[in-house]
This record gives C-alpha cells, structure tokens and sequence, in this order.
C-alpha cells in the first residue's frame, strides 16, 4: 500500500514559502511515511528566518548551506548530494522534492531511474520539465486553498467553481482530450475502463494531475462534471457493499 511508503522530504527554503508547511505534510501523509525530513538553505540570510519558527514543530532537520560565491545556487547543490547520499543508504522507497526550481530535473530522472517514487510539489511557476520528471506533482497553491474564500470568490464571479481557469494547470480541454485517448486504447470490448485504472494512466501523462486543480475531491466527481463521458456503478462480488467505478467515450451522435 502506498502509506507504507518511506519517503525522504528534501525541501528547499530559497524557493518555497514557510506558510505551505502544513499543506506539504498533509498530502505527503496521503502517500506514505516521512522518515527524511531536511529543509536546506543559508540561515544566516533573512530572506529563509520565517522557516525557522515552523521547523521543530514539524520535526524538520534544517541544513545549512553557505553561498561560497555569487550567482551559483549551493543549496540546489547540497540537496543534490545528500538526495544522492539517502539513495544509496537504500533506506527509502521515494523521494519528495519540494522546489519550483528546474535545477532539479535531472536529479528527479535520477531518482526514477533508480526506481524511487518521486514526488515534485512547487508552485505554479514550476518549469514544465521538473513537472515531467516526477511521477506525481502537486502544486502548493492548490493544496492551500481554503474551501470557504474559493466559495467566496466563485460566488464574487457568478461562475462554477470547476469553470475558473488556473493558470499553470493542464487545460480542461487537454484533460479531456487525454481521457478520451485512454479510455480507447485500454478499454474492453463494450468500450468500458475501470475509474482507477483510468486515474492511474492519466497520472502517468499528467503528473500534475489532481482532481482538486479542478473543484474537486474525487474523480469520479470530476468525470461526472465533464459530460463526455458515461459512468456505470458496478457491485464488487468478493466485497458486499463495495462498488467499482467504469467510464467509457459518449458516443458522438450525428
């Protein structure tokens, strides 16, 4: 199960602000268990000091990492390294890497190679190549919302909450558009794919995929709100109670 998960939590504080620490552990716990947790930055530079307040609450060893010269990023650096080091150690089974900085893709591709589950979390000015490098991303504005001052402003905007375009996030269009694709190449005789399976492969082409980018909280709410897709329930025989999701294509009526 992925809650088993040990996953080193590599953050890097020039890039990523203190008030999503909350926010990055919630959804790291969604995936498995933070053994690493490392924060690496110059302390002694003010622009890092409001890390420091939240660190030991949250059980986070901070690292320090002096820029020995101008213009080169020796934090990008340090985490390269130790991300190195704990591989080796063979003491993890993934990696979340929490940057909006495109310095770590390779060192994300890396990881992969090494069959790490990777984990990317930044901000909505990611560079698309670190998005592509990790399995799954998650973008820090979107894990921060608060469900009452979205209400707030899809009620100010007279607009659905799933319409407000996001910027940064896989168009509803090409969200679509990839649904479609997978549900024809992986479907069965009748046309039908399995909900999970079908969010699984989506993952796969989107890493930033996250039924949340787009007002909601599951994905078959998500699908439901799209309209070009049929739904069917079905019973789960060895599991009373228990319901299995299938979607497959509308059919295009002339």
């Amino acid at each position: 199960m992925e809650k088993d998960k040990k996953i080193a939590v590599l953050i890097d504080a020039d890039n990523v602000s203190d008030k999503y620490i909350k926010f990055i552990m919630d959804e790291i716990s969604n995936h498995g268990t933070p053994t690493y947790k490392r924060i690496y930055g110059d302390w002694t530079k003010p622009n890092v000091g409001s890390w420091k307040g939240v660190l030991l609450n949250n059980s986070i060893t901070p690292v320090q990492q002096y820029g020995y010269t101008t213009g080169k990023n020796a934090t990008d650096a340090a985490m390269i390294i130790e991300a190195m080091d704990i591989l080796y150690s063979n003491n993890v089974d993934g990696f979340c890497i929490v940057s909006s900085d495109s310095d770590f893709t390779r060192l994300a591709t890396r990881l992969r190679e090494a069959g790490m589950y990777v984990i990317g979390m930044g901000e909505k000015k990611t560079p698309k190549p670190f998005i592509a490098a990790c399995e799954i991303f998650k973008y820090l504005e979107v894990l921060a919302e608060s469900p009452i001052e979205e209400a707030k402003e899809v009620e100010k905007k007279g607009t659905k909450k799933e319409d407000i375009k996001k910027e940064g996030i896989t168009s509803k269009g090409d969200l679509i558009n990839s649904i479609k694709m997978i549900v024809r190449d992986n479907s069965d005789e009748d046309g039908w794919i399995n909900l999970g399976e079908a969010g699984s492969r989506l993952v796969k082409r989107h890493p930033d995929f996250d039924t949340r980018n787009y007002g909601h909280s599951k994905l078959y709410q998500l699908i439901n709100s799209l309209k070009q897709f049929e739904m069917e329930a079905r019973k789960i025989p060895t599991n009373p109670g228990g319901t299995n999701y299938y979607i497959k294509n509308k059919e295009v009526k002339d």
